[in-house]
């Protein structure tokens, strides 16, 4: 069960799971806020023996949970998003799980669409030990200020896995052929993974959006996540 809070530089956050776990997990929002499914999505790490914790990049606009089919709210929130603040909620909430005992060698981050992009940006910012990106676009064209995700990719210090499905059109096989190509040109070739899925399709990891939810990847795609981060992820 999640827990809202407010960090002391005034961050939102909500939070589960044990403060005295063996690792720590930050949880990146898709487009549409911090909603019942990211919070869903808390828990299970938190079920997983991590204490999770989950950003409200949306909290300059007042935090709002946008529905799945109002595109144009969501639109105008994400054109709202900064490199700027993007990169001061990540190193606040970074803060928080430092204050709570956690260094970033017991920190894993994993984001969804927009969030998948904006946990590669933070394996670039030596504050987590492993990424890991569920659809994360922009792979070629940077949003939010931030660069490309392949340009991030190749210069990775820290593990980074990504997964995405071979129908999500606003992602094709080209961008995910940049993604290999910045994968064996990084320093963490040897410690990256790509999962692309048949049949799946952009979100399809998202239970309340039927019209894209492909349990069996969704399912394939989590444990694939949760063995990566068990491999580079340390306990305290």
């Amino acid at each position: 069960m999640t827990t809202a809070l407010t960090y002391s530089t005034g961050l939102p956050l909500h939070v589960a799971g044990d403060e005295d776990a063996s690792r720590a997990i930050i949880v990146i929002q898709e487009a549409f806020g911090v909603n019942e499914h990211i919070l869903s999505v808390v828990d299970f790490f938190a079920g997983q023996g991590y204490y999770a914790v989950s950003p409200e990049l949306f909290h300059r606009d007042g935090s709002p949970v946008v529905a799945y089919d109002d595109f144009p709210a969501a639109m105008g929130a994400l054109g709202n998003l900064t490199r700027d603040g993007i990169t001061t909620d990540l190193t606040d909430t970074a803060a928080f799980l430092t204050d709570k005992g956690f260094e970033a060698s017991q920190v894993a981050i994993v984001g969804y669409c927009m969030g998948g992009t904006v946990a590669t940006y933070a394996g670039t910012l030596g504050i987590v030990a492993a990424t890991a990106s569920f659809y994360g676009g922009g792979v070629l064209n940077g949003r939010f200020g931030l660069d490309p995700v392949a340009d991030m990719v190749r210069s990775l210090t820290t593990p980074w896995i990504g997964l995405y499905g071979e129908l999500d059109k606003g992602i094709p096989a080209e961008h995910i052929d940049a993604l290999r190509a910045a994968m064996s040109e990084s320093s963490i070739a040897d410690r990256s993974e790509l999962n692309y899925y048949p049949d799946a399709d952009h979100g399809f990891n998202c239970n309340d959006r039927t019209a894209v939810y492909n349990e069996a990847v969704a399912q394939q795609a989590t444990a694939a996540t949760v063995a990566f981060f068990d491999r580079y992820v340390s306990s305290r």
